[in-house]
């Protein structure tokens, strides 16, 4: 076998999907057009999460973490590369299969809580029950199991817009869970609070994390907190490596 032979099996087998990854991404890559130009935000980027694991994503503003993050939610499309959920591509599955990996196996946090804020703290929570057409009382008594997770079964009749900043995120990380999903996804859930409120969300996330067996990717420019993780990964100039410097999990 030559050389360059070598080289492609190699380059081939680095882009297969690992076998017990819940999601990873091979080679993955995203560019933009801005202004006539094109602005790489991803560099062929590899990563692997094992089920069970926290990774928390850091790097500095403007590298890519949401723009990766809505990769793996299937929320935008790679240039080039695959993105794997449960060693399927994503870019493979049905319109069905995609309107379910979102709704069903994917739970988001965004910074900005995104709630509606003349309805209760139980009615967001619910929504998305209410939006694949679950009845309105079960919709409600699952809201209210979720509330009850996060700390706030006390404010379920409270309207969202009544809410502190730290209940109004503990709110949308109920939202994000009450569905049952299998990945957690969180772009920087505590960008917006106080140094308090953000250690008791991330302690939060930590719990529901390790209680409800979930899959967790957090992108924070909180290196304190992203140090409590299992694993920590870097993103700059479009690549994604393990703090540290070492050659990224493959």
């Amino acid at each position: 076998m030559t050389a360059e032979t070598t080289a492609t099996v190699r380059v081939q087998e680095d882009a297969a999907p690992r076998a017990g990854a819940l999601i990873q991404a091979r080679d993955v890559h995203k560019k933009y057009a801005a202004g006539g130009s094109e602005v790489t935000v991803l560099s062929g980027v590899n990563v692997s999460v094992e089920a069970g694991e926290l990774i928390a994503i850091v790097g500095p503003s403007g590298a890519g973490k949401s723009t990766f993050l809505h990769l793996l939610a299937a929320l935008d499309t790679p240039t080039s590369g695959t993105v794997y959920f449960e060693q399927k591509a994503i870019d493979s599955f049905r319109e069905k299969e995609l309107a379910d990996y979102r709704n069903r196996s994917i739970g988001f946090v965004w910074q900005r809580h995104h709630l509606l804020a003349d309805f209760t703290a139980a009615e967001n929570v619910a929504m998305p029950l209410l939006m694949r057409g679950t009845g309105y009382d079960e919709a409600l008594e699952t809201s209210a199991h979720w509330l009850r997770e996060v700390g706030l079964e006390a404010r379920m009749k409270q309207r969202a817009g009544e809410l502190s900043g730290g209940e109004q995120q503990r709110v949308a990380i109920a939202r994000a869970l009450v569905q049952g999903p299998a990945l957690l996804l969180a772009d920087e859930p505590t960008g917006d609070l106080d140094e308090r409120n953000a250690l008791a969300v991330f302690e939060l996330m930590q719990r529901l994390h390790r209680e409800h067996r979930l899959t967790s990717i957090l992108a924070t420019h909180n290196t304190v907190l992203a140090g409590r993780a299992d694993r920590v990964l870097q993103l700059e100039h479009g690549l994604l490596l393990p703090v540290g410097g070492e050659r990224p999990k493959p």
